[in-house]
């Protein structure tokens, strides 16, 4: 019997149910790669008919999102912003809540004929290779200490012809050691609290490094916090990347070390605290 695409489609939304809250769009995502299809064109052609091996790639992916698998692993990207991103199991996958620390940064840099930025943490590089992409005319570095993940974020660089100058290191730690200072720190930074992680999903796939933030969650913002002095220019601009519940506890961070200009919460759509920002 003739397995077609409206058949697969079916098929996988079923077979997802108890595994994603998601579960057609998963289904629907992880066939369009298979079949290398867009959403309309799944639709357009929905008679068409998967030959074996298509069959065989599409089952061994839903087995994988049955088990738990994030669809960006699965796939290898994720879509930030306005441009796809490579992901791995060595990077955090991004996360819309990451686009109000860029939107916040291009708000900064626009209109200035030049900035230096670091993005901190870097990652898979969302933040960086999209702020330099947007903002081709600031010098951007991008800090991690996971080479694994620098691997990453430099195809992403390249991907998207993004010049930015990658640094091995603990946070700050590698602009120190070059007396680099900059106008702008970006940081999306692990805050979850050590104690909680075990118990989400998303521990079970992504880097536990780009997680655990230790007993309060905010380890490594307080160690930001410190080294960010060494590398500021007057009147930077930090922003960090929060869990909800963080924001108070950040801003009483952010003046008690820095002595701000000033400090202030941006919350997300939701209304959830989300990004701290931090003026010099």
């Amino acid at each position: 019997m003739s397995y077609t695409i409206r058949a697969a489609l079916y098929d996988g939304q079923q077979r997802l149910e108890s595994a994603s809250p998601s579960a057609q769009l998963d289904a629907r995502v992880l066939l369009g790669e298979v079949m290398q299809m867009s959403h309309a064109q799944l639709i357009a052609h929905d008679r068409d008919v998967l030959t074996p091996t298509q069959q065989r790639h599409y089952d061994e992916m839903l087995k994988r999102r049955e088990a738990g698998e994030p669809v960006a692993y699965i796939i290898g990207r994720r879509a930030f912003y306005d441009r796809d991103i490579i992901v791995t199991p060595d990077v955090l996958i991004p996360r819309p809540e990451t686009e109000h620390v860029l939107e916040a940064a291009l708000e900064f840099a626009s209109g200035k004929a030049d900035v230096m930025a670091v993005d901190v943490g870097t990652g898979s590089g969302a933040l960086a290779v999209t702020f330099k992409a947007r903002m081709p005319n600031a010098t951007v570095y991008a800090t991690d200490i996971s080479e694994a993940a620098l691997h990453v974020a430099r195809q992403n660089a390249n991907v998207h012809r993004a010049d930015i100058h990658f640094l091995h290191g603990d946070l700050l730690k590698p602009l120190i050691a070059q007396q680099i200072r900059v106008d702008l720190i970006m940081a999306n930074l692990p805050y979850i609290e050590s104690g909680e992680l075990p118990q989400l999903d998303v521990s079970h796939y992504e880097p536990h490094l780009a997680l655990d933030g230790g007993d309060d969650g905010l380890d490594l913002i307080r160690r930001l916090l410190r080294q960010a002095g060494d590398v500021c220019n007057p009147a930077a601009t930090i922003l960090l990347e929060i869990g909800a519940t963080q924001g108070q506890a950040t801003l009483e961070l952010a003046r008690n070390t820095l002595s701000p200009a000033q400090v202030d919460i941006i919350k997300d759509l939701a209304g959830h605290d989300r990004v701290v920002r931090i003026i010099l």
